[in-house]
């Protein structure tokens, strides 16, 4: 659906580049044309690292493009690409745009993203207001990187991922690390891509779910206080012990094996 969701047209893309994280899966060369890029990634390097060597390769042959990340499982609607292009040119100030990103069934999947570093609370807000729908803009800590547009004018260095991450909350990083040095993050509700979840998406719920705690438990390192990175380790430590809970209790014990690794 994503491929079929964008109608090609040279003066708004140049190229659709893939990252095959799925080096067994040839099947995705059927798709390969003049426009459609494929690269490999030799194994599965996670969402981070497959999204770097895209940026590399745009980055080494167009350095002033404008690059939208997009999940495989994700499609645009007929308008999308005219009014993101549109609106970066009105816009020029914003190194990181998200966009608002829902169900098939209508239903908000991410209308922005919210960070408190206090609490350590980290969460995407999958509703929207009648107002917020009417706005051009939103206050937002974070984008989804399952519908993102990057502004390479704006970067003096190629904008990278942080290869830290395998999975989950790589895109909260790369925005609160760029935020700091001062890009400008915001979200649109004007623009709009529709997700709709894979058997692919769903696959392994549980190594899923470990790996979403352990990138949480490593965004809190790099982004909030020590403090508030013990509290929430303390809690979910006590929660996977009392319930018994594999899952959790195989991301705390990976994260504190990285503690480890840090101190020596």
């Amino acid at each position: 659906k994503l491929i079929a969701s964008i109608q090609f047209n040279p003066t708004l893309v140049e190229a659709l580049i893939i990252v095959n994280n799925s080096p067994e899966d040839v099947s995705i060369y059927r798709l390969q044309n003049d426009w459609i890029i494929i690269l490999e990634s030799g194994e599965n390097l996670g969402f981070g690292k497959a999204c770097n060597l895209g940026l590399k390769w745009i980055g080494d042959r167009s350095p002033s493009s404008l690059v939208w990340l997009i999940n495989p499982d994700a499609y645009f609607l007929s308008d999308s690409l005219q009014k993101a292009s549109q609106f970066l040119l009105k816009k020029p100030e914003i190194s990181l745009l998200g966009t608002t990103v829902l169900e098939p069934s209508g239903k908000v999947w991410f209308g922005s993203g919210i960070f408190n570093s206090q609490k350590g609370i980290i969460e995407a807000k999958e509703f929207l207001t009648e107002e917020e729908k009417q706005q051009e803009l939103l206050p937002t800590d974070w984008v989804t990187g399952c519908s993102m547009l990057i502004n390479l004018k704006k970067f003096s260095t190629l904008p990278q991922f942080d290869a830290d991450y395998f999975l989950y909350y790589e895109d909260f990083d790369f925005c609160r690390r760029y935020l700091k040095e001062g890009h400008q993050i915001a979200l649109t509700p004007q623009i709009t891509v529709i997700h709709q979840p894979s058997s692919i998406t769903n696959k392994n719920p549980d190594l899923q779910k470990q790996q979403g705690i352990y990138s949480y438990l490593l965004s809190l390192e790099k982004h909030t206080s020590k403090s508030v990175l013990f509290y929430r380790l303390f809690r979910i430590t006590l929660v996977s012990l009392t319930f018994l809970s594999l899952n959790k209790l195989k991301a705390v014990v990976k994260y504190y094996r990285r503690l480890l690794c840090l101190q020596k």
